[in-house]
């Protein structure tokens, strides 16, 4: 049992799964006290920030990873300083930005839009030590921190919430509040904790900004391409259908969190271990680490689609009240939850490319994947004008992207794509027979 918590894989999904638990209390709580309509500018809201968040996590969250994991003590300071003084440069770029748009959100009727406009620079400032320390503690496999990270973000903000609900306090405003207070909780605990190695900025040096700089460009606009694809469908519900379509829309991809918790966090251990196998000139390892991801994670996929067909209504009914049951929530969830099992390929594929010194191929394909996902979404609401019509887009540019990103990877070293489930398959029974037997 101690070797099974001390499995970074297993303490990276417990800190996911975690934040997955908060999220999903902290939104049952919302959906049953918020009306429809505050709920669609909240989820707007957060939508346009994470967007924003996008082009700092873009430019550091993998570089600092590949370029930290597995160095030495010198090179890792370098690395750690330059990153931080590219993390500045860009939030007090967000606050120079900010300036004028907080006197444009006057003439924004939008809601959500507005509070995005006014208030994106605050966020950037007092999210920038949580986040850096995220970086440090995934470059350094410290998932025993990266546990209690999401604690002190995520867990104090369903804190708050479940505050505010217990005193009939809940309001669009109040829960916004909520959220500025529990990262600014957050990032003062990590500054006391010496998590985000800040003393590292004195090592910073030109030529190391300027190397994670110009693989940073690429990665970042591989985010923000990824991010895009969310925030176009948010652009396009909140304004062509409205926040209301907007709250039944979030409610059905939500769920999904029991998919992409999982790929989230086999993805933060799995890249430090990609990274260090290829820093080592280890390439087969690479390899052979990427299909037995692709593949386990894959096959203990398809259980959990299967059972969210059969029980979709019950779940909505469970995380959003009864007044969601009866629309498109529960179909939603089974259109995403159909889908996500290419998610494994499309995740992991694009994770290797960057780990290869290969993230102009994820940038191009991100680009691509935009412009299919834009003409599916608008032709799909130009003729249905439905909800559903926005999630079967989202099948076309998955496809699209596995398709583009499995060549580069065949050539850095050649393997068939259905070993991947093989191997998949395999490593899945070896660890039943294992469990099983430890049981016994």
């Amino acid at each position: 049992m101690l070797s099974v918590f001390r499995n970074i894989h297993f303490q990276s999904l417990i800190g996911n799964g975690m934040m997955a638990v908060f999220g999903m209390v902290t939104l049952s709580i919302l959906y049953r006290n918020l009306s429809v309509k505050d709920i669609g500018t909240y989820i707007f809201f957060l939508a346009i920030i994470g967007l924003i968040d996008t082009l700092r996590s873009g430019f550091l969250s993998i570089t600092f990873v590949k370029f930290y994991s597995g160095t030495e003590e010198e090179r890792a300071l370098k690395v750690a300083g330059s990153a931080w003084l590219l993390g500045i440069l860009i939030t007090g770029g967000c606050a120079v930005i900010n300036i004028p748009t907080y006197f444009i959100a006057g003439y924004v009727e939008d809601l959500g839009l507005a509070l995005f406009l006014k208030y994106f620079a605050i966020v950037s400032i007092i999210t920038l030590p949580s986040f850096m320390a995220n970086c440090v503690v995934l470059a350094e496999k410290r998932f025993d921190r990266f546990l209690w990270l999401r604690i002190f973000t995520q867990g104090s903000f369903t804190l708050s919430v479940f505050a505010l609900a217990f005193m009939g306090a809940i309001t669009l405003n109040s829960v916004l509040m909520a959220y500025v207070i529990s990262n600014i909780f957050a990032s003062v605990a990590v500054l006391v904790l010496r998590w985000t190695r800040l003393p590292a900025l004195k090592y910073a040096e030109r030529a190391t900004v300027y190397e994670l700089f110009h693989f940073g460009k690429y990665s970042m606009g591989t985010n923000i391409g990824s991010n895009l694809f969310g925030v176009t469908n948010t652009f396009v519900i909140n304004f062509l259908l409205g926040p209301g379509y907007l709250a039944i829309y979030n409610l059905g991809g939500k769920l999904t969190q029991v998919i992409e918790i999982p790929l989230l966090s086999f993805a933060s251990s799995g890249m430090s271990i990609l990274s260090a196998d290829y820093n080592k000139g280890n390439h087969g390892e690479v390899m052979a680490t990427l299909k037995k991801l692709v593949g386990m994670m894959t096959i203990a996929i398809i259980p959990l689609t299967i059972l969210s067909f059969i029980f979709a209504e019950p779940v909505i009914h469970l995380l959003g009240g009864k007044n969601y049951v009866d629309n498109e929530a529960p179909n939603i969830f089974r259109l995403f939850m159909a889908m996500a099992v290419l998610y494994p390929a499309d995740r992991f594929f694009a994770l290797a490319l960057d780990v290869i010194d290969q993230p102009k191929v994820n940038f191009y394909k991100i680009i691509v994947m935009l412009v299919v996902n834009l003409i599916a979404v608008v032709i799909g609401i130009a003729i249905y004008h439905s909800l559903y019509s926005i999630v079967i887009a989202s099948f076309f540019p998955t496809v699209v992207a596995i398709f583009i990103t499995y060549r580069p990877l065949n050539r850095y070293y050649n393997f068939n794509f259905w070993s991947m489930y093989v191997s998949g398959y395999h490593e899945v029974v070896l660890l039943v027979k294992k469990t099983l037997k430890m049981a016994v």
